[in-house]
């Protein structure tokens, strides 16, 4: 899994304690520490972009 930051395709902030998941393997990250590098960031995992997990 590898995170990209700053990428203009971002969507919105992730915050602490947001939870993504992969729609390829099924994998579940928790946001711990927020990077505060920029104002977005894409999660990747499997080569595409996690989404958010209700």
């Amino acid at each position: 899994m590898a995170k990209r930051c700053g990428t203009k395709k971002a969507t919105k902030t992730a915050k602490k304690g947001s939870r993504y998941t992969c729609d390829a393997c099924g994998l579940v990250v928790t946001v711990d520490n927020v990077c505060g590098c920029v104002d977005t960031c894409d999660i990747i995992c499997c080569g595409y972009e996690m989404k958010p997990k209700k």
